[in-house]
């Protein structure tokens, strides 16, 4: 919903990616705040930077944990995060061009 950013677990919404609440997190989806989606700019720019996924976040979370985004990022995880083996977003992105070049394969010979 335009106008507040909010985090799902299990069903719930948070308003903070809290420590316990990463603690407990085995895939974490990320994906930007859409500028489109606001009225304002002014509204857009309260919320834009709620959610910003650094190593600090990381570090709260379990080693077998992963973190996805359909890409491209727009600041909300930071680029330091990219070599962390949590970081799934550019395998994620390798597999679906792959899925994506099968499924035309299949469809067009």
């Amino acid at each position: 919903m335009p106008g507040s950013v909010t985090a799902t677990v299990r069903g719930r919404e948070h308003d903070a990616l809290t420590t316990s609440i990463l603690r407990d997190t085995d895939i974490l989806y990320v994906t930007r705040v859409q500028k489109e989606r606001f009225d304002s700019v002014d509204d857009y720019d309260k919320v834009k930077d709620a959610f910003v996924i650094t190593p600090e976040t990381l570090s709260h979370m379990k080693t077998t944990a992963r973190v996805m985004h359909p890409l491209p990022r727009v600041g909300e995880i930071d680029a330091a995060c990219d070599a962390d083996p949590r970081a799934a977003y550019f395998r994620q992105m390798k597999n679906g061009m792959y899925v994506r070049m099968a499924l035309l394969r299949l469809t067009v010979g």
